[in-house]
């Protein structure tokens, strides 16, 4: 029986890329992917049910953006003679019934920059925060209000609006994409101006 696991950052971002017509069982988690695979609600439904001879994913970053726990994620589908297929990189776990040496070396490889990728834009940003407090504009929102500068950078609106941009996408569009107000958007793209915000 074939699966696809599907995992988006926010109870906002559209799953339809990710299904792309796939006929079968859909498992669908909304969280981020700091959360372990085996943590996950839905990922846990698809690690118990043993009828399961395939996982195909987006792509191998949707099963974990540490190194280790895709690594783990993956071999446990192995040592199940579950068949991993990642759609972006053309990748399987399993080859003629037998274990591919390759795919496990290029999912190393790939989970090993997925990691580094995400570490770095927090590095960027938490040099962002610390330039904003040294220019004052560390402040966030008006007395009385919870959301600090920190808080608005990690809300996953926020998040989806980034993505949307690195894309190239307009302001109206990009409001449209991550189903916000064109202001918000116009705000993260000031934070980026002035450097508070990585793209």
């Amino acid at each position: 029986m074939k699966a696809k696991y599907i995992r988006v950052s926010s109870v906002e971002q559209n799953t339809d890329r990710q299904k792309g017509g796939f006929k079968g069982l859909i498992y669908t988690d909304k969280c981020s992917g700091s959360i372990a695979f085996k943590d996950r609600t839905e990922a846990k439904k698809l690690l118990s049910n043993k009828d399961i001879t395939e996982v195909h994913v987006h792509s191998i970053d949707r099963l974990g953006r540490n190194t280790l726990d895709i690594m783990q994620t993956i071999q446990y589908f192995t040592n199940k003679r579950v068949n991993v297929i990642s759609i972006k990189e053309g990748l399987q776990t399993i080859v003629n019934g037998k274990e591919n040496p390759i795919a496990k070396m290029m999912i190393g490889i790939l989970g090993t920059l997925a990691e580094f990728e995400l570490n770095r834009i927090k590095e960027r940003q938490a040099e962002g925060i610390a330039k904003a407090k040294d220019k004052g504009n560390y402040i966030g929102r008006k007395k009385g209000s919870v959301e600090n500068l920190e808080t608005f950078i990690n809300k996953n609106s926020t998040q989806s609006i980034l993505k949307h941009l690195r894309n190239n996408e307009s302001v109206r569009r990009t409001a449209l994409l991550s189903k916000t107000s064109e202001g918000t958007v116009k705000k993260v793209k000031n934070k980026i101006k002035e450097g508070v915000i990585v793209l």
